[in-house]
């Protein structure tokens, strides 16, 4: 088959490990800059132009669209879906899960387990604002923070209301969540590719910090899930409408909660951690739902 991955980065190890995966395979993987792309929108023959030239027709694409350009980027990926090619993560799906509020309300809808949140554009009252998620502490959350940035722990209702005054001071929009303490600045990225989990770890934060990203010095480790938080994982997905995603779960006396669903996650630390050729299963899901001879 002939596939392209989006993707801005050739050398991040995501990217370079689903080409390998995928020419291992015996296929022709090409990395495609997304904003190199430019679309020619026609109801007769829709084409996505790259570099001066029309680029070839694929059988699939895998999307690995960065936050900061997801809009340009799911347009380019809706013009793939025009031409009749198979997205492993369709372009409704990605600006889904990318709108953090939108993606909480969905989970809401599902009866899937969240922390409490709140959102308000200018709340009249901070303090009830505050109390409405159990009260300090709370976890305050920028919508467009990603890796842990624009995510802030307030220990007392003081300092949240200080924290949510500023924000909002630069017209920032934010969310604001109960702090789930057992969790202990650990949780479970667990990567699901075509409704199954396939790989799971455990992250834990560096000492004194309660966020657990692996890029702000968080450990990763092997762990076994139990049948809720396996449930729970795989709910998350189907509700984003994502086949290939990480979802972020923590550990709470209330049972398993998602903290975010990512259309674009990671293979460094979940392929280290585990040992396992995830990037291959990727490849493997297209194999099943493409519907062309492995030779062409």
């Amino acid at each position: 088959m002939k596939i392209a991955i989006l993707s801005r980065g050739p050398n991040l190890y995501s990217t370079r490990r689903l080409k390998e995966a995928g020419e291992a395979k015996g296929h022709q993987v090409d990395i495609i800059d997304t904003l190199h792309c430019y679309m020619d929108i026609t109801s007769s023959r829709p084409t996505v132009r790259y570099h001066g030239e029309e680029l070839p027709r694929y059988d699939a694409i895998i999307p690995r669209i960065g936050s900061s350009i997801t809009f340009y980027g799911t347009a380019v990926a809706r013009q793939f879906e025009m031409m009749g090619t198979f997205n492993v993560n369709d372009s409704l799906a990605i600006s889904r899960s990318r709108d953090k509020l939108r993606s909480l309300q969905l989970l809401s809808r599902k009866g899937i387990g969240m922390p409490r949140t709140g959102f308000a554009s200018k709340p009249d009252n901070i303090k009830d604002l505050i109390k409405n998620v159990g009260g300090a502490p709370v976890v305050i959350k920028l919508l467009e923070g990603t890796q842990g940035i624009g995510v802030v722990l307030a220990d007392t209702t003081k300092a949240a209301e200080a924290i949510i005054e500023a924000f909002m001071g630069l017209k920032a929009n934010i969310l604001v969540q109960e702090f789930i303490k057992e969790a202990g600045g650990a949780d479970i990225r667990c990567l699901v590719v075509g409704g199954k989990i396939v790989a799971a770890m455990k992250r834990q934060g560096a000492e004194g910090e309660f966020r657990s990203n692996l890029h702000r010095g968080g450990s990763a480790e092997i762990v076994k899930l139990t049948q809720e938080e396996q449930d729970t994982a795989i709910n998350a997905a189907k509700a984003m409408g994502l086949n290939f995603c990480g979802v972020d779960l923590l550990r709470s006396q209330n049972g398993p909660m998602v903290m975010e669903v990512n259309s674009s996650p990671g293979l460094e630390g979940i392929e280290t951690a585990t040992g396992k050729d995830v990037a291959g299963m990727v490849f493997d899901f297209i194999e099943q739902n493409v519907d062309l001879p492995r030779d062409q």
